[in-house]
C-alpha cells in the first residue's frame, strides 16, 4: 500500500492547536478525508476522522451526545457522568471513523501527512497561494432566500410616490352652531333643557 496524494486545508489562527485538515489517498484508488493535524506538546501529530458518541434519552428516545446535560428533544435532565471511562480516567466522547490497525500503518500516515504539512506551510507564503483541498464548499456564506411576496412589497414600496393626505380650505367643512340636530347627543340634551326651562333672561341666576 503506498499513499499517492496529501491534501492540506491550513487553519487561519496560528495560535489554534488544530493546524490544519487533511484528505489522505491510497494507491490513487481510495481517499480518507478530514483528518486533522494537531499540535501536541511534542510537535504535531495526526488524528484519524472521528464522529461523537451518542446515547438515547429514556424518555423521548431521542439521540444526545455524551457530553449533553439535557436532552434536546424532551428537555430532560440527563446524567452528565454517564459516558465510558478510559483505562486513564478520561471520558471516551469520540470514536474513529477509520484508522490503522497496526503502528506501521499509523508511522506511515503520520509521516506523509507531517511532510506535506510543513511543504504547504512554506506554499502558502507564495503570492496567489491556492488550497487544493476539497471542502465542498462549507466556508462559502449561504444565500438567502427572497420569497416573491416580500420581493413584490419592497418593489412596490420602492416604485411608489409618497402619499400625503391633506385637507384643501375649500374642502372644509363647517359645522353649525345653531342647528341642534347636527350636534352631538349631550349637547343636543343640553339645548334641550335650556329651551324648556325658558329664555336664556335666566342664564347665571344660579350664581350666587
Amino acid at each position: 500500500m503506498d499513499i499517492t496524494e496529501v491534501r492540506i486545508k491550513l487553519m487561519d489562527d496560528p495560535q489554534d492547536r488544530l493546524q490544519a485538515f487533511c484528505s489522505v489517498t491510497f494507491d490513487k484508488s481510495f481517499v480518507i478525508r478530514d483528518l486533522k493535524i494537531i499540535q501536541g506538546s511534542k510537535g504535531s501529530f495526526v488524528a484519524m476522522p472521528s464522529r461523537k458518541l451518542t446515547d438515547r434519552c429514556p424518555k423521548c428516545h431521542n439521540k444526545n451526545h455524551l457530553r449533553a446535560m439535557f436532552c434536546n428533544q424532551c428537555g430532560v435532565r440527563l446524567d452528565d457522568e454517564r459516558a465510558v471511562k478510559n483505562v486513564d480516567g478520561r471520558a471516551k466522547l469520540y470514536a474513529d471513523i477509520a484508522h490503522p490497525i497496526n503502528s506501521a500503518c499509523r508511522e506511515l500516515i503520520q509521516q506523509k501527512v507531517i511532510e506535506n504539512f510543513k511543504e504547504e506551510l512554506i506554499r502558502s507564503e507564495n503570492p496567489g497561494y491556492h488550497c487544493s483541498y476539497d471542502d465542498y464548499g462549507e466556508e462559502e456564506y449561504a444565500a438567502l432566500k427572497i420569497h416573491h411576496d416580500d420581493e413584490e412589497t419592497s418593489t412596490n414600496s420602492n416604485n411608489s410616490p409618497e402619499k400625503t393626505h391633506r385637507l384643501d380650505q375649500a374642502e372644509e367643512k363647517s359645522v353649525p352652531q345653531n342647528h341642534s340636530g347636527n350636534q352631538p347627543d349631550s349637547v343636543r340634551e343640553t339645548a334641550s333643557k335650556q329651551e324648556n326651562s325658558g329664555s336664556g333672561d335666566d342664564f347665571g341666576s344660579g350664581l350666587d
